[in-house]
């Protein structure tokens, strides 16, 4: 399975131990920004992520800022993409089960990393579900 990820400045501090995370257990990963804990602009990393995705690049995409907001934001602005901000587990697991979420959304400043990667775990070993919540996936596509 292959995982890009990026952050802003808020989300730099934990990114690295997020993609050593991800290779420790076999996941294929790129990064993608920011590379540095100096300020930059989210929507950015977001946009490049979520296109990257949304190009089927990428099976899923890991974006990471302060709250994990903004990057949302940003990145469900590309079409095709549905990234969840996910802050527990269970939350993780239903973004993928009932939303075929692509892109999962991670705070820095709200979330501690044990728990973020308990989060990332549950969430890339979640499958959609497909059935009834497929036709509400459709609808969010418009």
């Amino acid at each position: 399975m292959k995982i890009v990820i990026g952050s802003d400045h808020g989300g730099f501090p934990v990114k690295q131990d997020i993609v050593d995370f991800l290779q420790e257990n076999n996941y294929t990963v790129e990064d993608f920004g920011t590379y540095a804990a100096e300020s930059c602009d989210y929507p950015d990393i977001a946009h490049k992520v979520g296109q990257a995705v949304a190009d089927g690049e990428f099976d899923f995409g890991i974006l990471i800022c302060g709250t994990g907001i903004g990057v949302s934001m940003a990145a469900n602005k590309v079409p095709g993409i549905r990234a969840a901000v996910c802050h527990d587990t269970y939350s993780a697991r239903m973004a993928r089960a009932h939303n075929d979420s692509n892109i999962l959304c991670l705070g820095a400043r709200v979330t501690g990393i044990g728990l973020m990667l308990d989060i990332v775990q549950s969430y890339l070993e979640s499958d959609f579900e497909g059935g009834r919540h497929a036709r509400r996936v459709d609808k969010i596509e418009g």
